[in-house]
């Protein structure tokens, strides 16, 4: 019965944690075309998340490109096609791993760092001290925050996907033996438009995701410098599992749309 219990317990909590997040991102959206826009804030906070990701985001796809073509080139030399390893990262890199790599990412560094920021100034009182001065804490914290990285993510996960396909090209050159311009040719042939729009569709869902999961983490956050270390943990494990899970509905969905 313990567990049983135990058991409903979670996935009531779970169910309410979600439900509050879901009205949380709908209360901040729902302020999108009220003034003032703060643009300037959210090109700050686009330039924020993009400039001190872009290292880990680079250092990271070039690595899975170089270790795909590593095995792929392994794999293809036994059927007499080591040319189509540049197929094979291709399109692995644009429709799955730029955006899923690109999203952890920003999750691990800039959500954590999103949640941390505004769980200080929750504990702090900064945010009933913005309430004082009659702005609207929700429009200029969290809104500013969201839209940053919805645009912030897709635009990391495109320069993931060229540094992806950058290090296949160096491994297929170096040891593959397959001449760059073939290398390029076969990678554009072979990927199209309907490859590269559904992982940018992801990559904004994603930036959607770690945008809402991260301000409300720090803006619910409570018990101090304690609770603030809470709340980043738990929104790096949570943004990091909804970005795995929608995943697998998301690419379901789009090979149903734009097929496989």
């Amino acid at each position: 019965m313990r567990i049983v219990a135990g058991t409903g317990n979670r996935i009531i909590a779970f169910a309410q944690y979600m439900g509050e997040l879901t009205l949380f991102a709908f209360s901040s959206f729902r302020r999108l075309f009220q003034r003032p826009l703060f643009f300037r804030l959210i090109v700050h906070q686009i330039l924020e998340i993009g400039i001190k990701t872009i290292p880990l985001v680079a250092i990271s796809s070039f690595a899975i490109g170089i270790v795909l073509s590593m095995h792929s080139i392994h794999l293809l030399q036994k059927f007499g096609a080591v040319h189509y390893v540049a197929a094979a990262v291709g399109l692995s890199v644009v429709k799955e791993l730029g955006p899923v790599l690109t999203a952890l990412m920003v999750a691990g560094r800039a959500g954590s760092g999103i949640s941390a920021e505004l769980g200080s100034m929750r504990v702090t009182r900064q945010i009933d001290a913005l309430k004082v001065l009659a702005v609207n804490p929700m429009k200029y914290l969290v809104l500013t925050r969201i839209l940053a990285c919805l645009i912030a993510v897709p635009l990391l996960t495109a320069f993931a996907d060229l540094l992806g396909i950058a290090g296949g090209l160096l491994m297929g050159v170096t040891r593959g033996g397959i001449g760059a311009g073939l290398y390029l040719d076969i990678t554009f042939e072979f990927i199209e438009m309907a490859d590269l729009v559904p992982g940018l569709l992801k990559a904004g869902f994603f930036g959607l995701v770690i945008g809402v999961v991260s301000t409300y983490g720090g803006f619910t956050a409570q018990g101090g410098t304690t609770g603030v270390g809470a709340a980043t943990t738990r929104t790096v494990v949570v943004t990091s599992l909804m970005i795995f899970i929608s995943d697998v509905f998301l690419s379901q969905t789009f090979l149903l749309l734009f097929g496989g």
